[in-house]
């Protein structure tokens, strides 16, 4: 096509299948004309997962060199890596870590007059001003063209706190501590997967891993500085990162208050299972492509209030679902800034209540 509102996705691994997936399926009640994606290597075994994209209705952009690469799988490719990129309206990077960092000074930058947004997944620290849908969005204002999209850890922590800690823009925690119990690989992965727990590093010396590092600046964009640590074990599992949190308040709250404030937050699903397995089961008969898209499921029989002010329990993490719609949140923003809340109602059946 080549004009109108063109959304390019850049990766097609465990986040950029399925947002490329969800954002075909609903690009007619988003206002999107055209959705592109970039794939990087022309491998036989991923033949199946760019066909399907395909008949979903995105159109593939390879680089010029290996064009032919693709043509001989039977797949041809509709434009080259950097007329996509040109032409789109946003951009939304998911490559691995690193990667949309390279891409931003390569590609984008040179483009920037051109496109109206740019956004990079996970790790891209440095990439533009920190966003998870639910948590910020006030902070973010028609000069931020270049958009980090968190972690799906990092939006977990965000909306624990968000939920429990913050009232009318008054932030009420005095100390928040967290252990992100993290998956070994997504079940899309063959690699990098471990025998038994695996205790991680805190690099940070304030804050420990990443995760407390990146909740941080992402509540700084609001001018709030927060207090807060986590740590990271890793196990060998394929369903659900978990997160356990100790929450500690300057003011008093019930556990009756606590679990009411996680049902009555749109962006949280509650749960009284669990068992990760439970939880991720629901999602792949129920989410799209398998993913919910809320913040976080927050396990309602783990919830504890300690001293009247201290509140602990245990969350699991959407595999990458949040991230999604954060994505698609933001994209939405940079095509119709004064109606994109109106545009993401049609992903209103995706964010579930309860698990």
């Amino acid at each position: 096509m080549g004009n109108g509102n063109i959304v390019h996705v850049v990766g097609t691994g465990t986040i950029g299948e399925p947002l490329i997936g969800l954002l075909c399926d609903a690009k007619g009640d988003l206002g999107i004309d055209e959705v592109t994606f970039y794939k990087h290597s022309p491998r036989l075994e991923d033949r199946p997962k760019i066909k399907g994209l395909i008949n979903r209705g995105g159109n593939l952009c390879v680089t010029k060199d290996k064009t032919n690469d693709f043509q001989e799988l039977g797949i041809d490719p509709m434009y080259n890596a950097e007329e996509a990129i040109k032409q789109a309206s946003v951009i939304i990077d998911c490559t691995p870590k690193g990667t949309g960092l390279m891409n931003k000074e390569k590609y984008y930058k040179k483009y920037k007059d051109r496109v109206k947004g740019f956004l990079a997944q996970g790790s891209e620290f440095g990439f533009g001003k920190m966003f998870a849908v639910g948590v910020n969005d006030e902070a973010i204002t028609p000069k931020d063209q270049f958009i980090h999209i968190v972690s799906c850890n990092t939006h977990n922590i965000a909306v624990i706190i968000n939920t429990l800690a913050m009232e009318n823009k008054n932030n009420h925690l005095k100390e928040g501590r967290f252990l992100c119990l993290r998956r070994a690989n997504d079940i899309s992965q063959v690699k990098s997967f471990i025998p038994s727990p695996e205790v991680g590093t805190h690099n940070d010396e304030k804050m420990g891993t990443h995760h407390a590092v990146d909740v941080y600046h992402l509540y700084k964009t609001l001018g709030i500085e927060l207090n807060v640590f986590s740590s990271a074990l890793k196990l060998n599992t394929q369903y659900m990162h978990c997160i356990w949190y100790d929450l500690k308040l300057d003011k008093k709250i019930t556990k009756d208050e606590a679990i009411q404030g996680f049902i009555d937050n749109p962006r949280v699903a509650v749960t009284y299972k669990k068992a990760a397995n439970l939880v991720f089961s629901y999602g792949r008969e129920h989410g799209h492509y398998g993913r919910i898209l809320d913040q976080t499921v927050a396990v309602i029989p783990t919830i504890h209030v300690v001293n009247g002010n201290e509140v602990i329990g245990f969350c699991f993490t959407p595999q990458d679902g949040n991230s999604i719609l954060s994505s698609i949140s933001a994209t939405e923003r940079f095509l119709y800034p004064d109606s994109y809340e109106e545009k993401l109602k049609c992903l209103g059946a995706f964010l579930l209540q309860e698990v």
